[in-house]
């Protein structure tokens, strides 16, 4: 990894990135008002940010954002730890268009951060911390405006509406955690006896061989929040980089979703398999090992990546097809 850093070093790429950053950062107007209204936002949500310090015991919206995705096996909501790279990685692909329209202040742009300022207040009152979060974003994105314009929050709005996603829904999508569970030990079950030949048994959520030699359920951080989630909102970047504007964005989106059941339900279903004919510990050590962990983003990947191939040829095919009926 260190080698790795001084060859980039060495070859000029992190000076270079830096020259370019600086450039367009010197071409967006109103510097210093942006910055101190964006340092004394965020210092609020960091003295003032979390009201309901029932479960976690600070003051700090980012620690409670923090501990939410990072410490809460049941609710998964790991994915918000990707979600600011990826809307910076959007921004920076979009840097071009967001410098190319009239940057200017904007004062009717004050009206998002009162609405953030009264989704905070609202969230803080009744000590429920992600609708402080829904007012964090919003009133960060009406600075954006009022130091740079209409022009930019129009060019900013996506990637910027991604942050959604840093929201953690905690128990509010256990109704739907809990239907996946069941969606999946369906699918095992199926495909193990019906296919497969082996005698499994499903109770519920929970997954049994015959002669009791195994047991598994699927829990709550088996279902497939993880992965479903991470995978939709890479899937929803890939696809606006890929397809901007078209229905195919819209068709790599909604892939995303059985691509993630289907990749869970073979991570399962291996361990069923290997418990099956080699025992519980075999079963249990693909349970538990962090390789197979990642089984369930294999199928997703190569998934959309042969979607997207597909697409792609689709899209160009029907564009010849119109420029043939053009020439006519």
């Amino acid at each position: 990894m260190q080698a790795s850093a001084d060859i980039l070093v060495r070859d000029g790429v992190v000076e270079t990135f830096w020259t370019e950053v600086m450039g367009y950062w010197r071409r967006l107007p109103n510097h210093a008002l942006f910055v101190c209204l964006a340092v004394a936002w965020l210092f609020l949500f960091q003295v003032l940010g979390n009201g309901g310090q029932g479960y976690v015991h600070s003051n700090s919206i980012y620690f409670w954002m923090f501990s939410a995705y990072n410490q809460n096996s049941v609710t998964d909501d790991s994915h918000g730890n990707i979600i600011p790279f990826v809307v910076l990685w959007l921004m920076w692909w979009k840097r071009k268009e967001l410098v190319a329209g009239s940057l200017r202040t904007w004062p009717p742009a004050m009206v998002i951060v009162v609405l953030g300022m009264a989704l905070h207040l609202l969230g803080y009152g009744v000590q429920y911390t992600p609708i402080s979060i829904v007012g964090l974003f919003t009133g960060l994105y009406g600075l954006l405006g009022l130091a740079w314009g209409p022009a930019f929050l129009r060019a900013c709005f996506f990637p910027y509406v991604l942050f959604i996603f840093s929201v953690p829904l905690g128990r509010v999508m256990e109704p739907i955690t809990f239907n996946l569970r069941l969606l999946m030990a369906n699918l095992v079950e199926f495909v193990a006896h019906g296919v497969l030949g082996i005698n499994v048994i499903r109770q519920g959520t929970g997954l049994y061989d015959a002669s009791g030699a195994y047991q598994y359920d699927v829990a709550a951080a088996c279902s497939g929040l993880r992965s479903l989630w991470a995978m939709f909102v890479l899937a929803t970047a890939y696809g606006y980089v890929t397809f901007r504007r078209s229905w195919s964005w819209v068709a790599l989106m909604a892939a995303a979703f059985p691509l993630a059941v289907i990749g869970n339900s073979v991570r399962l279903l291996l361990i069923i398999v290997v418990a099956t004919v080699g025992g519980k510990a075999r079963g249990d050590w693909v349970h538990e090992n962090p390789i197979f962990s990642l089984l369930p983003y294999v199928p997703v990947t190569m998934g959309l990546a042969f979607l997207t191939q597909g697409l792609t040829k689709f899209q160009e095919a029907l564009a010849k097809e119109r420029a043939k009926e053009n020439a006519k």
